[in-house]
């Protein structure tokens, strides 16, 4: 008989065969986990726009840790809420800050746990922009030496990842520049290098405190509306010595993930951010989805499109499905 159509059904007819051939698969290894560290004492609040997701002091983060040792996350990106704000964002660069004590307390009792740590001012200023602020205007280059002072408080604090997230032009050469010239040669640089300016962010901006008191980012994030945009980003902080990069959202802009990826040679790292994360959990909540095949559909599409990690609020949900599996 002549063959008139191939049979790729052949291949999807049970679970083993499936699973035999699949392309993209997930493991705790590709997660970095958020955490949001309150200067206060004897706190763990849920965030209301997060559910599951907390800010919390310093006395519970080694419980936190414990649970991801458990689940086999072995790196948390470390955002923190200062009790004082001020127009410089001077918490974010003191070496006694929250985000410096998070990171020396992590490497004293979790010292295999990596650490990246988040640098902006945005949560420490009383603006809530991520830089030095004059006349309504976020300042650029006067904003290059406190990120920079805050990159290296958090590599001498034991940082094993510095990620800038300011998008300030000249970021990350000014902090490479900084790190080297304070002993830091090997921390590398995980560069926010395609941040788009996102209503994604909003419940990030409730676990962080960090809403503008005035205006917007569009001035120094990027315009959802521009690909080539990315590129020029992207390979601009190659250049200026990032090692790898970031693309934030992730859902909305698979396209920038592919095109970063193909276009480069370092690790892609695909931001999930607290807007696409608090969609899925609302519905879940209604009984609308099915949560667990969404997620996981999510976060496989993030890595088919390129991605290497993926920072994400739902690690710990999923790292727990894949140890139910």
């Amino acid at each position: 008989m002549n063959r008139t159509f191939l049979r790729h059904r052949r291949l999807r007819q049970s679970e083993a065969m499936r699973a035999l051939v699949r392309e993209t698969t997930l493991t705790a290894d590709d997660f970095i986990y958020p955490l949001f560290i309150v200067e206060k004492a004897g706190v763990k609040e849920e965030v209301p726009s997060m559910p599951g997701v907390y800010q919390m002091s310093l006395d519970y983060l080694e419980e936190e840790l414990n649970e991801l040792d458990a689940l086999g996350i072995r790196a948390v990106i470390l955002f923190g809420v200062p009790n004082e704000k001020d127009e410089l964002g001077k918490e974010a660069y003191n070496e006694e800050g929250i985000v410096q004590q998070a990171i020396r307390q992590i490497k004293k009792t979790h010292p295999h746990m990596l650490v990246v740590a988040d640098t902006c001012l945005c949560e420490y200023t009383s603006h809530g922009h991520c830089g030095v602020v004059r006349d309504d205007v976020v300042e650029n280059d006067a904003s290059l030496k406190l990120l920079a002072e805050t990159a290296v408080s958090q590599a001498e604090a034991g940082a094993d990842i510095i990620a800038p997230s300011n998008m300030m032009d000249g970021f990350v050469i000014t902090i490479r520049h900084a790190l080297d010239e304070a002993g830091f040669e090997y921390v590398p640089i995980m560069s926010y290098a395609v941040k788009y300016a996102s209503s994604y962010y909003g419940p990030f901006r409730d676990a962080a405190e960090s809403t503008p008191q005035f205006g917007d980012r569009k001035t120094y994030q990027m315009d959802p509306a521009n690909r080539r945009e990315a590129l020029k980003e992207a390979l601009t902080d190659i250049d200026e010595g990032a090692d790898m990069l970031i693309v934030k959202p992730a859902l909305a802009y698979l396209d920038i993930v592919r095109e970063v990826k193909d276009r480069t040679n370092v690790p892609i790292v695909a931001y999930n951010v607290s807007g696409e994360y608090s969609m899925v959990k609302a519905a879940a909540e209604r009984g609308w989805i099915d949560e667990k095949q969404l997620v996981f559909e999510t976060l496989l599409s993030m890595k088919r499109a390129g991605a290497d990690l993926i920072i994400t609020y739902h690690a710990k949900d999923v790292a727990k499905w894949l140890k139910m599996s």
